[in-house]
């Protein structure tokens, strides 16, 4: 390339192929180098109406320089061509019409010998983008997530809502499916929130949001499918990296190496983030109400958060001929996080006493975990357009320790360490998945899928419980024996799907996916109190199979507007946190414990949607429907548990959360939201998710059986002003209204966030500084809950009012000189349900559920 220039492809405002007004032509051509002849990669290609000299269509090349108009109006139109680097090609007098196609053969572009700094490209991609099946955020132009990590980008993706937690829910349900770059990952099977810490938001190309998914996917996630797409190199040469950034509430340092030479292709990646200084408090009033009376319990503790997060990944690619290609990638990721409750006071007054009982405690949870993540994938492409079979395999495997020690304090001096309580949670979740994919064309308007897919899961849950007295040795609890859980699932799958397109503009895919699930489930030793637990016997658990199907219709109209109509039926497996039979008692009045006997959910899903291009903005409506039935939620009792000194216990009733298939879930809303660029500098826009929800059971049982319903409010806006000189301005603000439980709610809370950048050096580095939630001191959360039997309210304190400065290089410079690249299909398990901690009150946001590890089989 002329000057070794960095080469970047330039986004044509205003073109979506999506949302152009369709008919039956077709424009193709190739787009190579006027000095070599060599494609061009992702050049952006606009097709312009000759009358009103606005774009109605647009693409961009492929890793051969081909491109491809489908569906286009008949007509006389000009095609711009344009690429940094190159000088804008205009082809004129491009005719179109019903006899046929259009090949425009080759089109060379001539390089522009000006230097990077020289070009000044007008115009910037949109945050937000709609394509034919899911909604996209280009995570990659949002400047304040510098430094932060994939929950910072999540927040800010339309239709989804993240918690202070960090899980992510898709519509008000936090059953989705989180994959990365197509993959699934132990971690993410482990806890979505973890898993979103280890990914560096410097790293993320889009978020790509599926609310109907086709037959190929997986049958779980029943809300919809995230899939996380990282940044790649796909070009000839050698790159490296360097992100680094400090602040207040933490540090991070990432390294990103690409070295491609002729038919294969190296990276490396690392990345690190130490996060501190995260501080907080939280009051917790509760009250059991007993046949002899009503039991009040008030807590407060102060809480403090510390944690290293990373992960290294590296990944190869070789084209093995023209036709076919392998792809292979390792990785590894850890995560220590540390939390402590400082001074955690409770006292309690029961019926009987004269004055109230005082408990004060240390306590401190580690959440220490390791992954591996194996794929191999294979690819073959054939002459005929759109055909292709893929094969893919995974190993993925998860080990994780989730302990706690709580230090009983004497209650009139609160600093001298009576006795020592702890727990033990020590646990793996492995998977194996192969899988294959094949897909034609049948004639010119129609595509055939077809494949099968193994899935093979083996989830082991240790815990034990240990007593200390004063500062000497642990040994075992007298009261609570230890056990392994051992819980494998087998998965064997098959999917068809068939896609239609019309001539008056019609796309009708429908699909229909069987899944058989086998599940296999012991405890390693006498479960007291639990069904089925004798030692070494299975649970009797039964082997279950669902037939999924799935219908999405899509409409062009005229004007660039689309309307589209969708129905999909999916499955939630239960993951581990919610049936691990573990009892965490690190809060003693406020005590969760799996259940291993909870059977999957079955959610109905039906969704109408239409979007449209008003002159410079875009906007997308959508109203949908969701019933879930034997849906997986938490539920809270009230139990007789110890509380206080390890040589001198007390009895008292505390409320228990676990988890039980309530009857019905179901929920009602729209989604609306829009995106506006203004002088081709700034870009604005927000939205608003408002759905109604409603939660019964069919207990027979008084204390069990409730009923709730209300309405959930979500909004967002964001800004972003491209300056001069390399600068850049971006704002975010977000909102979630109250979250409607079975048993009570969780309040709402906000969260904001300021960024500027500069570019320097032709744009291979930048700094910059962001703030977020700079006006809070705290920030408070409020929750409730209530049943016959008991009631709760919590009020839980951030002190997370943030600032970092970021600063981000790159090496090397990369070039053309590479063979086709194809991308294949890979192993993508969309699967089971991941936790909410719904631990009630306190324990949601500043104790991670002790419940054992939150992996899940799926």
């Amino acid at each position: 390339m002329p000057g070794g220039r960095e080469q970047r492809p330039v986004t044509i405002p205003g073109t979506s192929s999506d949302n152009s007004p369709r008919g039956n032509a077709k424009l193709t051509g190739t787009i190579v180098d006027s000095t070599t002849n060599k494609p061009v990669e992702f050049a952006s290609i606009a097709l312009i109406d000759v009358t009103t000299k606005k774009p109605i269509d647009g693409t961009v090349a492929d890793e051969k320089g081909k491109f491809t108009l489908n569906k286009l109006p008949q007509g006389d139109f000009q095609l711009l061509i344009s690429f940094v680097g190159y000088r804008n090609k205009t082809v004129s007098s491009v005719r179109l019409d019903r006899k046929g196609d259009v090949d425009l053969g080759m089109v060379k572009l001539a390089p522009d010998v000006r230097t990077l700094k020289e070009v000044e490209v007008v115009g910037q991609a949109s945050l937000v983008e709609e394509k034919v099946d899911r909604l996209v955020y280009n995570a990659d132009k949002d400047i304040t997530a510098k430094g932060g990590d994939a929950t910072d980008v999540m927040r800010k993706v339309p239709l989804l809502s993240v918690d202070l937690d960090g899980n992510v829910s898709l519509r008000g349900s936090s059953n989705v499916r989180v994959l990365i770059n197509n993959k699934p990952s132990t971690i993410v099977a482990s806890s979505v929130a973890d898993a979103l810490k280890q990914i560096p938001a410097d790293m993320i190309k889009t978020v790509e949001v599926i609310t109907s998914p086709s037959a190929k996917y997986d049958a779980e996630g029943s809300a919809g499918i995230i899939n996380i797409v990282t940044k790649k190199n796909t070009l000839q040469g050698f790159t490296l990296n360097l992100d680094t950034g400090v602040g207040n509430r933490g540090s991070n340092l990432g390294l990103n190496g690409n070295l491609r030479t002729g038919k294969m292709g190296f990276s490396l990646s690392g990345f690190g983030r130490a996060n501190y200084n995260v501080i907080g408090k939280f009051d917790n009033t509760q009250q059991t109400f007993g046949s002899n009376g009503t039991t009040t319990t008030q807590q407060s503790a102060d809480t403090r958060n510390r944690g290293i997060f990373g992960q290294y990944t590296l990944g190869w690619d070789y084209d093995i001929s023209k036709n076919s290609s392998i792809t292979a990638s390792l990785r590894y990721g850890a995560r220590n996080n540390f939390a402590n409750q400082d001074n955690f006071i409770t006292r309690t007054v029961s019926p009987t006493d004269f004055f109230p009982r005082i408990n004060a405690r240390n306590v401190e949870t580690k959440d220490l975990s390791g992954t591996v993540d194996a794929n191999i994938d294979y690819t073959r492409t054939y002459a005929k357009p759109q055909q292709e079979l893929s094969v893919s395999a995974q190993y993925s495997r998860n080990n994780r320790n989730n302990d706690f020690t709580a230090d009983i304090l004497n209650n009139k001096d609160f600093n001298t360490i009576v006795s020592r309580q702890q727990n033990l949670n020590n646990s793996y979740n492995q998977e194996t998945t192969i899988q294959g994919d094949y897909q034609t064309p049948i004639g010119k308007n129609q595509l055939i899928e077809f494949g099968g897919k193994g899935i093979f899961r083996q989830v082991e849950s240790a815990f034990q419980y240990r007593l200390g007295a004063g500062t000497g040795a642990f040994g075992d609890d007298p009261t609570r024996s230890d056990n392994t859980l051992n819980y494998d699932q087998t998965i064997g799958a098959g999917y068809v799907s068939y896609t239609l397109t019309t001539k008056n503009k019609y796309t009708i895919k429908a699909g229909t996916r069987f899944e058989h699930t086998a599940i296999n489930a012991n405890y390693s030793q006498n479960q007291p109190g639990e069904q089925g637990g004798a030692a070494g016997q299975d649970l009797g658990i039964p082997n279950y199979s669902n037939l999924v199907p799935s219908i999405n219709i899509s409409k062009a109209l005229k004007g660039g507007k689309t309307v589209k109509l969708a129905y999909n039926r999916r499955l939630q497996r239960p993951g581990i946190q919610f049936l691990n039979p573990n009892v965490n008692t690190s809060n003693p009045t406020n005590i969760t414990q799996g259940n291993p006997l909870l059977a999957p959910e079955l959610t109905d899903n039906f969704e109408l949607s239409s979007s449209a291009y008003v002159k410079s903005v875009y906007l997308n409506f959508s109203l949908f429907a969701r019933q879930t039935n034997n849906s997986i939620t938490s539920v809270r009792d009230t139990v007789t548990n110890s509380l206080g000194q390890v040589n001198n216990p007390a009895l008292t009733q505390v409320i228990r959360t676990t988890y039980q298939n309530i009857g019905k879930e179901s929920s009602y809303g729209a989604n609306v939201f829009g995106n506006a660029t203004l002088f081709s500098k700034w870009q604005i826009g927000g939205g608003v998710d408002v759905f109604y929800a409603y939660l019964t059971n069919n207990s027979s049982t008084l204390i069990y059986n409730a009923t709730n319903s209300g309405w959930v409010v979500t909004g967002r806006f964001f800004t972003n002003l491209t300056l001069k000189n390399g600068w850049g301005v971006q704002g975010f603000g977000f909102i979630r209204g109250r979250q409607i439980q079975l048993q009570g709610s969780q309040g709402g809370f906000a969260f904001y966030s300021l960024g500027l950048k500069k570019d320097i050096k032709d744009k291979r580095g930048s700094f910059g500084i962001a703030a977020e939630n700079f006006f809070n001191h705290p920030f408070t959360v409020r929750s409730e809950s209530s049943s016959p039997i008991f009631a709760q309210n919590s009020l839980t304190s951030l002190y997370n009012a943030g600032v970092r400065v970021n600063f981000s290089y790159k090496f090397g410079k990369l070039s053309f000189d590479q063979p086709q690249r194809r991308r294949g299909r890979s192993v993508d398990n969309d699967d089971v349900k991941a936790g909410d901690n719904d631990n009630g009150g306190q324990q949601q946001q500043q104790q991670p559920a002790q419940g054992g590890t939150r992996g899940r089989p799926r």
